[in-house]
């Protein structure tokens, strides 16, 4: 989940980036949603950080369609899934993520409550319609899934670990919806991240330039494989730098957050990661 502080600004319209396919960017967290129609149904990419998040959302989407819908998350952080349970009560039945992101949903979502607060004061006092946790419940596992909308085909797949361990891939025409794999306009989140291999999978996405040329991130401005390609050499370095200032053991590993190329936060964030994902690969060693 984006550390960027909420904002008080209205949702941004629409955008189409190729037929039928659109993203828009919320208020508050200003996170992108995605909407792909085809001739049946329509898709939505995230759901918002609660039910007036999600009532604003489902109102643009139908500014465009009124064919059934049906959502997916791509990840189980709060400002991608908490409007759930308000598209599950206006008739959205099918909610798609990978399995994990499903059980990550179900088992920290009464805990994420409070990262809302800001925005949807409702939804973290757990008061009010709307506000039930609804993780997803059409599960992706290992094999893409391909979903017709009529006309339209859309792929869900999970290409390894980064943002989470279990980010979900939404592939429609050219444009690929990465969640939060993909920043823009703000460092990456490391907080619950796998930064190692969030470098490959990055460099998995780079490899897919054949069938898709705009990536759309969690947050930020649709980009090209040039920005991803960038943000993954970025991150190759950051984690370089800093497991080397782990491997000396009498440095104070603090000294390497100035040199690393993000923000003191998520700088530090980075380093506490590494360092306590290096700590549990020893244990596991160990035991």
């Amino acid at each position: 989940m984006t550390t960027e502080a909420p904002s008080a600004e209205t949702d941004r319209p629409w955008r189409e980036l190729a037929p039928g396919i659109y993203v828009l960017t919320t208020a508050g967290f200003r996170m992108n949603v995605g909407l792909v129609v085809g001739a049946d149904r329509a898709l939505v990419v995230d759901t918002g950080a609660g039910p007036a998040a999600a009532a604003r959302i489902f109102a643009h989407v139908r500014e465009v369609t009124d064919l059934p819908v049906i959502a997916v998350n791509t990840h189980a952080h709060a400002d991608h899934f908490f409007g759930n349970a308000y598209l599950a009560g206006h008739g959205v039945e099918d909610f798609w993520a990978t399995s994990r992101c499903s059980a990550v949903q179900a088992e920290t979502g009464e805990e994420q409550r409070s990262l809302v607060a800001a925005v949807e004061p409702a939804m973290a006092a757990g008061d009010g319609e709307h506000t039930a946790i609804v993780p997803a419940t059409r599960l992706v596992e290992g094999k893409p899934v391909d979903l017709d909308l009529g006309g339209v085909s859309v792929t869900l797949f999970h290409l390894g670990r980064g943002h989470t361990d279990h980010d979900l891939l939404v592939g429609a025409g050219n444009v690929l919806f990465a969640g939060d794999l993909v920043e823009e306009g703000t460092d990456p989140a490391f907080e619950d991240s796998f930064p190692i291999d969030w470098v490959r999978t990055l460099g998995k996405m780079v490899a897919l330039e054949d069938l898709y040329d705009v990536f759309v991130p969690g947050h930020g401005a649709p980009v090209g494989v040039t920005e991803v390609t960038t943000q993954m050499n970025k991150m190759r370095s950051a984690v370089r730098v800093t497991r080397l200032a782990m491997d000396e053991a009498s440095v104070d590993m603090t000294k390497a957050i100035p040199i690393l190329p993000y923000g003191p936060e998520q700088s530090r964030a980075l380093l506490i990661r590494l360092r306590t994902l290096a700590h549990w690969k020893w244990l596991t060693r160990k035991h």
